[in-house]
């Protein structure tokens, strides 16, 4: 497979695991608004300052005060060095990626044979960015980028539906969020930028000054640009996850990486990370559509003699691989709130937190909170 939208060994569809929304989920009611003007997320005890967001602009539009008291802070920033817009090649047949027309209208045929057009699906170049509450660029830190699934949104799916922000906030890491927007609620897996040589490199190394902005001082852009990396990825988010690892630049930058039902292929690109940085951790959390792939992706380490755990139990430590398969009746598309755990994103941030060999890079709840 090389697309989360293909067919699994089940039977299952794209469509069986992501129903198609209602029409309340497409349209505003009368008291919503088409145009996304204020962006925000945080549980109701939360206070959260929103700012306007330019969708047009490169740079964010904020102007924060310099503070020592700082609220959260969840937003969108257009970033050049995005997924998308993309206009290169698709590395795996080297064609151009916009491989239709239609008159002056390019698209991509996916590779289930659907027709995507650029300006609907692949034109969005924003980065859902979020800053809790309690982060101090000054202590040990992470970024933590998040790579969604097909059939998906920033807003709608990333930040409201399966609480991204709320779970990076919740765990109490002391970490930053950065999700871009890959195709638009489209079954396509395609990585855009995240394909070419050191694009995930150019995508870190932007976010710097603009993560620096948004925190409200401009002299932390160096502290973000050193910052380790764990990388989240889900369903087809397994695509940039796989690539950024092995073409983007930073490979000893990214110390974790988690799959939420997301091994679809691209089995040896995660081999080769896992072999060759023994000090971060990767985790596999499955469902049966991806059961198939995670045992031979299982297997392959053991050949290399890299041992493998298949319980999430303890704490995560410097060279941890972990794979555990949930439970039935846990579903594919609820997947990033409730997989062996409610929020497992969550989860696995404070377990990392909790190995003191991993504390340098985040700082954690204590046990006394856990």
């Amino acid at each position: 497979m090389v697309a989360a939208n293909l067919q699994a060994a089940g039977g299952d569809s794209f469509e069986d695991r992501f129903p198609k929304p209602q029409f309340n989920d497409r349209f505003p009611t009368a008291s919503e608004s088409l145009v996304q003007r204020r962006v925000a997320l945080a549980p109701p005890q939360r206070k959260v300052r929103t700012e306007p967001v330019r969708v047009a602009s490169l740079t964010p539009t904020l102007t924060l005060p310099q503070a020592t008291a700082r609220e959260e802070l969840t937003t969108l920033v257009s970033m050049k060095s995005s997924a998308f817009p993309y206009f290169g090649t698709n590395p795996r047949s080297d064609a151009p990626f916009l491989n239709i027309s239609n008159g002056d209208r390019k698209g991509h045929r996916s590779y289930g044979g659907r027709v995507y057009w650029q300006d609907e699906t692949y034109n969005d170049s924003r980065v859902l960015v979020h800053v809790p509450e309690n982060f101090d660029v000054r202590k040990p830190g992470v970024i933590v980028v998040f790579f969604h699934g097909n059939g998906a949104t920033l807003e709608r799916d990333v930040r409201d539906r399966q609480l991204v922000p709320q779970q990076i906030s919740d765990s109490g890491v002391n970490a930053v969020l950065l999700a871009p927007q890959l195709a638009v609620n489209a079954a396509d897996s395609s990585a855009g930028k995240f394909w070419q040589p050191g694009g995930f490199k150019r995508f870190i190394d932007e976010s710097a000054s603009h993560l620096a902005r948004l925190t409200g001082d401009p002299n932390s852009a160096q502290a973000f640009a050193n910052m380790p990396i764990v990388i989240v990825g889900y369903s087809g988010g397994f695509l940039p996850t796989a690539w950024s690892l092995d073409v983007g630049g930073i490979p000893n930058r990214v110390r974790g990486v988690f799959l939420l039902d997301a091994v679809y292929g691209e089995l040896d690109k995660f081999a080769n990370w896992i072999e060759s940085n023994r000090s971060g951790f990767f985790v596999s959390s499955y469902t049966r559509y991806t059961k198939r792939r995670d045992r031979e992706l299982i297997e392959m380490l053991r050949d290399k003699g890299i041992t493998v755990t298949e319980n999430i139990d303890g704490p995560l430590r410097p060279g941890s691989v972990v794979f555990v398969q949930t439970r039935d009746g846990i579903t594919h598309r609820d997947y990033v709130t409730q997989a062996w755990t409610e929020h497992p994103v969550k989860e696995v941030l404070a377990k990392m937190a909790a190995s003191p060999a991993l504390t340098r890079i985040a700082s954690g709840p204590s046990q006394a909170n856990r």
